[in-house]
C-alpha cells in the first residue's frame, strides 16, 4: 500500500504561512540549509504522523501555480480549531460534517489559499 510520507505547502508569502501554521497547530519550522525551503515538524518522531515542507509557490506568473494538496490534520476539538483558523486569517470552506462511525471533518483555507482538512475522531458521529 502506498502511504503519504511527506507533504508540502506552497505559499505566496512563506513567512505569513509559517506564522499561520505555528499558531494553528504549534508546528516547528526549520529552514533547510542553502534553500528557501523550511522543514515542517508536526510532532514527535515516535508518534504517528508525517512531516513536510514549506516553500514559495511555484510558477505563479505562468498561470500554472501549484495550488496544493489536501492533507488532513487530526484534532481534539474540531469547532475550536475551525474558529482558530478563522481568527488567524483563514476561512472555513466546508463546515463541520460527519463521517459516520469515524468522526467529524471540516475543510479550511489558509492565508495562502490552500485547503486543508481537520478531523476529530468520534465513532458516534452520524
Amino acid at each position: 500500500m502506498n502511504r503519504v510520507v511527506h507533504f508540502e505547502i506552497h505559499a505566496d508569502d512563506p513567512a505569513r504561512a509559517r506564522a499561520f501554521y505555528e499558531a494553528m497547530f504549534g508546528w516547528r519550522f526549520d529552514q533547510y540549509p542553502a534553500m528557501d525551503y523550511w522543514l515542517i515538524y508536526t510532532g514527535p518522531s515516535d508518534q504517528p504522523g508525517i512531516n513536510g515542507g514549506l516553500h514559495k509557490r511555484l510558477h505563479p506568473d505562468e498561470g500554472e501555480a501549484v495550488i496544493g494538496y489536501v492533507c488532513t490534520v487530526d484534532v481534539k476539538d474540531l469547532d475550536a480549531m475551525v474558529a482558530r483558523a478563522v481568527a488567524k486569517g483563514g476561512k472555513c470552506m466546508v463546515p463541520r460534517k460527519p463521517i459516520p462511525k469515524v468522526g467529524w471533518f471540516a475543510y479550511c483555507k489558509d492565508t495562502e489559499g490552500n485547503i486543508f482538512g481537520l478531523i476529530q475522531n468520534d465513532k458516534k458521529a452520524v
